[in-house]
């Protein structure tokens, strides 16, 4: 009897479920659980109270990022808060045998760059974690999701978790990317045409060329913003790039246990004739360098292009307008030469070594504009080394950026890196909402590229120009 075609997504998501509730959610098992220090205290706190032991410490893995410094990490955190959330995690982990890697731990990064760096994210895993950019960890195949601190503490106490499955997506894109466009711009091209729920509901798998041709580093760009498009996540099939990019990993399978692993990584693929709830189509060719102009990431245009004038009526044009008004741009404007006070390079999004080569591509041989503050702030101590190692702390230098330690940084204002009030900001970050960046902060989202070009130049610029 020949065997019903069957998505990537459908055989990671059957074969993890261990009860399925008729007309309600499934018990999912969980293989990795990631935690940080912002939303695991409360967890433990109801562990603690109702008597309960983590059931699986050794597939929890615990790393501080979200409030952390990124300068004088030796020191002890100022941050009265911030320094007992980070207490917390330590003793914590201690307390019930997690593996921890704290301030100063050479291993120590945001959640969603060590884990892959570290071969703790493989391929055809269920991944969660109290951040919603968990989906990150998809560009493996993996099906990867944030959860909120209840679910925290349910994955801890049970490995398990409820989750009601969801409707599958479709999104190909077909050809090669131009010079100049990197995998951040491709997503926000995606998110601008789909709008920022336009996916809502959906697990997307990304297909096509585009991604076939696509590093880790940049599928993992892909997958991290998808949940900015309402999507619960998003997953790419394992490859060839994928099998080499996790070959060797501290943490990864070897010897006989690798042989068994990639004979069943190589089934993880959407079979022929399999359907989804929904499919989309773009061509590579229709995308360039992507920046952002409004409070979240559907708002984006090509660079080249002027602020859309809106056509809606009701609240979607009064919506438009407050966007606008904050950020004190106004309809049909040009990106271009728009001033810039601040560049940020660095999160889960664009923090690892491949983002930092493409923002000194650009820098060489040239000088940080005067008024322009930029935080260059790798995704993990890993990275960090990279960039001592492959002399990008160099270019860096005698360009007049200085190198900061690693941490989730201006993402989120969750520490000392907060945009000022009225001031714009190129970031490399995966979200603009309103205060996003520190109260008052004006953030435009857009790749290394268009980052490094804004930084020595001032103004939004097309990296095109530059390269």
């Amino acid at each position: 009897m020949s065997k019903t075609p069957s998505t990537l997504f459908d055989k990671v998501w059957d074969s993890h479920v261990v009860r399925h509730i008729a007309d309600g959610p499934d018990v999912f098992f969980i293989d990795r659980h990631f935690i940080h220090e912002v939303t695991s205290p409360v967890a433990f706190l109801g562990l603690e109270s109702r008597h309960l032991n983590v059931l699986y410490p050794e597939r929890t893995f615990a790393t501080a990022d979200h409030n952390t410094p990124t300068i004088n990490q030796d020191q002890p955190v100022k941050d009265p808060l911030s320094a007992n959330q980070l207490k917390a995690l330590e003793t914590n982990s201690a307390r019930y045998g997690i593996s921890h890697w704290g301030l100063g731990n050479p291993k120590n990064g945001i959640v969603h760059v060590v884990g892959p760096e570290n071969g703790i994210t493989l391929p055809g895993m269920t991944i969660v974690c109290g951040d919603s950019h968990t989906s990150t960890h998809g560009a493996f195949g993996a099906i990867a999701f944030g959860i909120g601190t209840s679910e925290v503490e349910m994955v801890l106490s049970s490995q398990c978790i409820m989750q009601p499955k969801p409707k599958k997506m479709l999104i190909r894109v077909n050809g090669t990317l131009g010079k100049g466009v990197t995998p951040k711009d491709a997503i926000l091209y995606i998110i601008a045409k789909l709008t920022a729920a336009g996916a809502t509901g959906y697990f997307v798998e990304y297909a096509g060329d585009v991604f076939e041709q696509m590093s880790m580093e940049g599928r993992m760009t892909v997958c991290n913003m998808s949940i900015e498009m309402g999507a619960r996540g998003g997953m790419i099939a394992p490859d060839q790039i994928t099998f080499d990019y996790i070959k060797g990993k501290d943490k990864a399978p070897k010897g006989e246990a690798w042989d068994k692993a990639l004979a069943y990584w190589k089934t993880l693929k959407t079979d022929e004739g399999s359907t989804f709830d929904v499919e989309h189509v773009f061509d590579a060719a229709d995308i360039e360098p992507m920046i952002t102009f409004g409070t979240n990431p559907g708002m984006g245009i090509g660079i080249s292009q002027h602020i859309p004038v809106s056509h809606e009526t009701g609240s979607g044009k009064a919506s438009f307008e407050k966007s606008l008004n904050y950020m004190g741009f106004h309809e049909d404007d040009a990106m271009l030469g728009k001033k810039v006070d601040y560049v940020f390079i660095g999160s889960c999004t664009n923090g690892r070594i491949e983002d930092f080569r493409a923002f000194a591509s650009i820098i060489k041989g040239r000088k940080k504009a005067d008024h322009v503050t930029a935080w260059i702030v790798p995704g993990s101590h890993i990275v960090e080394q990279q960039i001592k190692d492959e002399g990008i702390l160099d270019i860096l230098t005698a360009a007049g950026f200085q190198l900061r330690q690693p941490g989730c940084s201006a993402c989120l204002a969750m520490n000392d890196d907060k945009i000022p009030a009225g001031k714009y900001a190129v970031s490399t970050s995966n979200r603009n909402f309103e205060g996003r960046q520190g109260p008052g902060a004006r953030t435009m989202l857009a790749s290394p590229l268009v980052a490094a070009a804004a930084a020595v130049t001032g103004v939004v610029t097309d990296p095109r120009s530059l390269l």
